[in-house]
């Protein structure tokens, strides 16, 4: 446990100087839009996604430079998500990473051309990352599927879609494999890119990554019933005064948190089967995942 969180600490690192880095590079601080998407973007976080880049990389031997600017594009195009979806028009949260959320630290205009600017620049950083232009082009192509029309904003559009209806589980699970899903898919995807791999690898990657999506949903869902706002840095109970099914509201924290648990377990099935030990790291991420209190 002590090895795995030294890990992660590494890996926190490198993802902080290379966002440090896409700052100094993409968001001038003369400009009060790029202010606000440097507050957001540096805001904190687990860094899930990035961390899932670097993870893959050094498993499969991949390049670490290029890893770590695919891991700095697809962190800022999870945050321009993250700002828009706390926009009134959205979900309307007033925190984010326990301080107010971008449009109500710089206004909702200021925040949504945040969101805009760190969209476009992600994919500078990809065109940019220190690798062969098949391989940007590779991940540039991974981070589009797992963030456009056939993958987060189409489960956006499921999500608001079905918040006056009641979904059942298999439309619970097309939505949250596409708006959570499909990004943490393409962050496992883009790290991948960084190293020869064969298809069957591929697979297995993306079994386990949509299954690390599926539990992530599912534990927000249980933390929006059990969590507390200020451990969590956001509001909580939002879910069931706005009268929404998710998986909490569903089955019950027991059960979803049991369905959690199986899934956990076929995903990590997976990817230890095709990579045996080099898996640990992304095998233990998945466990604190699913036990995570925030």
């Amino acid at each position: 446990m002590m090895e795995y969180h030294q890990q992660y600490d590494q890996y926190l690192a490198r993802v902080r100087q290379a966002l440090e880095r896409a700052c100094e590079q993409f968001l001038p601080e003369t400009s009060e839009v790029c202010r606000a998407a440097r507050y957001s973007l540096m805001g904190g976080g687990k860094r899930v996604r990035a961390v899932l880049v670097l993870g893959v990389s050094e498993m499969l031997g991949g390049s670490p430079e290029a890893a770590e600017a695919f891991a700095a594009a697809v962190e800022m195009l999870h945050c321009y998500s993250l700002i828009h979806d706390d926009l009134p028009c959205m979900d309307d949260d007033d925190l984010r990473r326990g301080r107010p959320s971008c449009h109500k630290a710089f206004g909702e205009a200021t925040a949504l051309l945040a969101g805009d600017a760190l969209l476009t620049e992600a994919f500078e950083a990809v065109a940019g990352a220190p690798a062969s232009p098949e391989v940007c082009v590779q991940a540039a192509r991974a981070l589009s599927a797992g963030a456009g029309s056939r993958g987060m904003v189409y489960g956006q559009e499921l999500d608001l879609k079905y918040e006056a209806l009641q979904p059942d589980e298999t439309m619970l699970r097309l939505i949250h494999k596409n708006k959570t899903g499909a990004l943490i898919n393409a962050a496992v995807q883009m790290g991948a890119c960084t190293a020869r791999d064969s298809a069957d690898q591929r697979c297995a990657l993306e079994q386990f990554a949509f299954g690390l999506g599926l539990v992530f949903q599912i534990v927000d869902d249980v933390l929006d019933v059990t969590g507390d706002a200020a451990q969590l840095g956001k509001p909580v109970g939002s879910d069931a005064q706005n009268e929404k099914t998710t998986f909490a509201t569903l089955y019950g924290v027991e059960n979803a948190l049991e369905l959690a648990r199986r899934v956990n377990r076929e995903s990590c099935d997976a990817l230890e089967k095709a990579f045996g030990e080099r898996s640990a790291f992304l095998v233990q991420m998945a466990g604190e995942l699913l036990a995570r209190r925030s």
